[in-house]
């Protein structure tokens, strides 16, 4: 069983009761709550508070949601110690486990309200991995850094400033955003921190560097969530049926890997789940196809086999392509979703309805998507983006 634990307090002294003052029309600790409550691979959602305000809030907020968002939320107490100024996070989430059976626990800071179920979701795929132990979710910076010393000299630590780096070849570095953090409880108790163990990191994207500690991060991010509130309901993204789906191959419906056999012949690793993913978005009437570089007789064949309606191969211009196509079928960009996981996808992923993209490709690709699959590419990527299609009402 995999819970969720969002531990918030009445005592706020920079904000006074922050978790429930209203963002975007809805108590802070709410977008947390409905992010946990939306990640598939969490069962239950707990909320500590030492306070009955919250507490009501909360339940308000729950007996009036007619959709069923927070159904997994469950409202407990948590002790007077654990809510001080001083205690650790750690101590509210030792006090939750030794007091509840779970196996894997995902701590939630409500303080971060643009975390959203996809990243709850990548974190899980992550920690599913052989030897992980924990996952913790991070942001990446592109900033150079320098240390001081007290006379005021000063030494870069990440780079050198005769080769200074342009921002899209510089690798920069990760810092922890302070969101989630995903364990299990036997090491919770064991080693009585939240993470321990063999450690990997999720990144998420560059507006969740920021936390809600100060009142003048609070305007910031308020900002930050009602332009994404209003991305989602727009025409330009996501306000449009799909009426075409489109993916690269290669990272995408393969696993990116150049496999070659004895003679020298080429090969490649599919998913089965993509081929019956395809076959649902069919039963819907949408239009599915595959756009590449490349021009392998391979890739005819797999599209031979899923019964595509599209394959453009040897393509240099994605987005001409594209454009074509919509004016070859009838359609708008707005009505096409695109997969992609590379730099020449980049154009193309901009301009479509619905962009998705996998796990492991570029970060700079990862942060323009709408979607990022749970799933690795060559591993039921395509299907994951498709079911997420399917849920979130984006074919009828």
């Amino acid at each position: 069983m995999n819970v969720a634990f969002i531990p918030v307090r009445g005592g706020s002294k920079s904000i006074p009761l922050k978790n429930i003052k209203p963002m975007c029309g809805k108590p802070l600790v709410y977008w947390t709550v409905a992010a946990a409550c939306g990640c598939k691979n969490i069962d239950k959602v707990y909320v500590a508070t030492d306070s009955e305000k919250i507490r009501e809030t909360l339940q308000n907020v729950k007996d009036t949601d007619t959709d069923g968002r927070l159904d997994k939320m469950e409202i407990i107490g948590r002790s007077q110690e654990s809510a001080s100024d001083t205690a650790s996070t750690e101590f509210a989430m030792l006090e939750f486990a030794r007091e509840h059976l779970f196996d894997h626990i995902v701590l939630i800071q409500a303080t971060s309200p643009l975390l959203t179920a996809e990243d709850l979701d990548r974190g899980f795929a992550l920690y599913e991995q052989k030897e992980t132990d924990s996952v913790l979710s991070v942001v990446r910076q592109k900033r150079f850094n320098w240390k001081v010393e007290k006379d005021g000299s000063a030494q870069p630590t990440n780079y050198d400033y005769f080769h200074r780096p342009r921002r899209q070849e510089f690798e920069g570095y990760c810092v922890e955003n302070g969101a989630f953090y995903i364990t299990s409880r036997e090491r919770l108790l064991a080693t009585e921190n939240r993470i321990s163990g063999n450690v990997k990191a999720v990144e998420m994207s560059e507006d969740t560097f920021f936390e809600i500690d100060e009142p003048s991060d609070w305007d910031m991010i308020q900002q930050l969530l009602e332009r994404r509130q209003k991305e989602k309901v727009s025409t330009g993204k996501q306000g449009h049926q799909i009426k075409m789906l489109l993916t690269d191959c290669d990272g995408c419906l393969t696993d990116g890997g150049m496999y070659y056999s004895e003679n020298g012949d080429e090969l490649k690793k599919f998913s089965t789940l993509d081929g019956m993913g395809f076959g649902l978005m069919r039963e819907h009437g949408v239009i599915c196809g595959i756009i590449t570089g490349e021009n392998t007789k391979l890739v005819q064949r797999r599209a031979e086999k899923l019964k595509l309606d599209v394959l453009k191969m040897g393509v240099q211009n994605k987005f001409a392509t594209v454009q074509g196509l919509c004016v070859e079928k009838g359609i708008s960009l707005e009505e096409v979703a695109y997969i992609g996981d590379d730099i020449n996808d980049r154009e193309l992923l901009e301009q479509v309805g619905f962009s998705a993209s996998v796990p492991d490709a570029l970060q700079e690709i990862q942060n323009i998507v709408d979607y990022v699959a749970v799933r690795q590419g060559g591993n039921g990527a395509v299907r994951d983006v498709i079911e997420h299609l399917l849920r979130g009402g984006y074919v009828k």
